[in-house]
């Protein structure tokens, strides 16, 4: 009986040439691919929800596919881990830079990128003596920052604007830049920083970019109060800088229209079944 799976997982962004499978090249859907035909002996290609860049990591990545499975679902996570850790490990002896959280079975008409309304980036930087130990793991800047002018910042960002301003070039063109952020929140602990961003859908790097704005408001490079007159330019040149992919993690992805309270960190993803309107906020399959 053919199968419609989702499978939610984390992975180490740095180990790879990002999520998109390319020949010659380490990527997570490729390792994905791979690990599925080495369990269950077929050929099987996942869809993706984001499309992450080099770099970046994920905590709550999914795809989804159709197969028939000679397994039952609930051990297909513990079967993939086996292999993604290098095969035939006791439990904790090795974890791989994939881990695939969880195995759930979707409706027939289900599919991880189309039925997404919603997602939630977090980039975690650091004003701390940098370490070479997190040097993959966040983006340490020259601090302190500004984090209450950095809030105002965001203020102006949150809602449904033609982010322009926030894209980089080099992605495949949009029919719209038009996106609804429906969160933009900024939470410090000690010397580090986390920037949390929720949406509907997102351009190329335009959380990087959100992101590498915020830091100058923050260092004092940029007033607050100029967001507004740098989202209305449409102008790449007017924003910030690009921070870098090592501190961006692909936090959360919702499958359903009430992504805007979402509390974080919840466990696995929420099915729905949303309108064409919906899909086509998702259809981009953005890349950050």
């Amino acid at each position: 009986m053919v199968k419609n799976i989702l499978l939610t997982m984390e992975y180490d962004g740095s180990a790879f040439h990002g999520w998109q499978e390319q020949e010659g090249l380490r990527t997570v859907q490729g390792e994905i691919q791979e690990a599925l035909f080495q369990v269950t002996g077929q050929s099987i290609r996942v869809a993706g929800t984001s499309r992450t860049d080099a770099g970046v990591h994920a905590k709550g990545q999914c795809c989804s596919f159709k197969a028939d499975l000679g397994i039952p679902t609930e051990r297909l996570p513990r079967a993939l881990n086996n292999i993604l850790s290098g095969g035939r490990y006791g439990a904790g002896s090795k974890i791989g830079a994939i881990r695939v959280l969880a195995a759930t079975e979707m409706a027939e008409d289900f599919h991880a990128r189309f039925n997404c309304v919603g997602k939630t980036y977090k980039y975690l930087l650091s004003c701390a003596e940098p370490s070479v130990f997190t040097r993959d793991r966040c983006y340490y800047v020259d601090g302190p920052l500004n984090a209450e002018a950095m809030k105002k910042a965001a203020s102006y960002i949150v809602g449904t604007h033609d982010f322009a301003c926030f894209q980089s070039a080099g992605g495949t063109p949009r029919e719209s830049t038009v996106r609804t952020v429906t969160g933009l929140d900024i939470d410090t602990y000690y010397d580090d920083m986390v920037i949390a961003v929720t949406g509907d859908g997102f351009l190329y790097n335009m959380v990087r970019i959100i992101v590498g704005t915020l830091i100058e408001v923050g260092q004092g490079k940029r007033d607050p109060e100029s967001l507004p007159d740098t989202l209305a330019s449409l102008d790449r040149s007017r924003a910030g800088h690009t921070a870098p992919a090592h501190g961006l993690y692909l936090d959360e992805i919702y499958f359903s229209g009430a992504f805007a309270d979402a509390e974080p960190d919840q466990d696995g993803p929420r099915e729905a079944h949303p309108s064409e309107s919906d899909k086509s906020l998702s259809e981009d399959g953005d890349r950050t």
